[in-house]
């Protein structure tokens, strides 16, 4: 008995030890801003890869809603989060010495599609389609930068009012397929989403062309981004940062890269959302 009692506590020991050797594990969540089953086969490869170029533990957490994806960095719950061009400024805001490190090389500049149910009769434009006042429309979150933030400064811009006095009724999908889905069901006249999930969508057989037109695209703007935790060097050692930037930048597996709709990653930093910063500020949706 003493000797299986023995045997049990270096068993135990060693456990603890490995353990201790791990090191503490690297979390990365996203905003979901399109179909939960699509994010996770994503990220859950881009976690397999981070891990084996990072050499430690490394998970993806999803979320619920992109305020959730601010707060899980806020809480140190994430190190790192691909963010949209707002909640990027957001997290960087709650959390100092964070850092926008990588972006797709699509992200620097990047465009919203404006969307209406064909039935509406609206047609294509090169112009603000100054048709769709009086329709009902529905942004995506409210925090999405494609999908609210700068769709509303454009709505703003062109007609000198807000949605709520352009449009006959106004939401929020929560994300950019629900939106495509709403628009394209008719619950909605028109709506506004990300170009790169329309397209996604397109090519997987989710739009119906005799149901949807696109009607408009903005003007190009920064979005998405990968935002890193201040204190990770401080958290995974000396280095840590550098080595993860590495390894964004250093992504080549077409398939992953395919999955986020992007060609390649590129260099990012925090003054290149100064202009998403200064949008949300114009429109109220951050403290001076």
């Amino acid at each position: 008995m003493k000797t299986i009692h023995r045997l049990a506590a270096a068993a135990a020991a060693l456990l603890i030890s490995a353990s201790a050797a791990a090191g503490p594990q690297f979390t990365f969540t996203a905003i979901p801003d399109e179909n939960e089953a699509r994010l996770k086969e994503r990220f859950d490869k881009v976690a397999v890869y981070l891990g084996k170029q990072l050499g430690v533990d490394t998970k993806f957490v999803p979320v619920k809603s992109y305020p959730a994806a601010v707060t899980a960095f806020r809480n140190n719950e994430v190190q790192l989060a691909w963010f949209g061009g707002l909640t990027g400024v957001q997290a960087r805001r709650a959390v100092p010495g964070s850092q926008a490190i990588a972006q797709g090389a699509e992200d620097a500049a990047f465009v919203s599609y404006i969307i209406a149910n064909a039935a509406t009769g609206l047609k294509p434009s090169k112009e603000f389609p100054r048709g769709i006042a009086g329709k009902s429309f529905t942004f995506g979150s409210k925090s999405s930068t494609s999908g609210r933030l700068m769709p509303e400064f454009f709505i703003r811009e062109a007609t000198k009012k807000s949605p709520e006095e352009l449009f006959s009724r106004v939401g929020f999908s929560g994300d950019h397929s629900k939106t495509l889905e709403l628009v394209q069901t008719g619950a909605y006249d028109v709506g506004a989403l990300n170009y790169s999930v329309y397209k996604n969508e397109v090519q997987t057989g989710k739009v119906d062309p005799a149901k949807v037109v696109v009607l408009w695209e903005t003007p190009a703007y920064p979005d998405y981004q990968w935002t890193v935790r201040g204190d990770a060097d401080a958290t995974f050692g000396k280095g840590f940062m550098q080595k993860l930037t590495k390894a964004l930048l250093d992504m080549n597996d077409k398939a992953l890269l395919d999955s986020f709709e992007r060609s390649k990653f590129i260099p990012a930093s925090n003054k290149d959302y100064a202009p998403i910063e200064n949008t949300a500020k114009s429109i109220g949706l951050l403290d001076e």
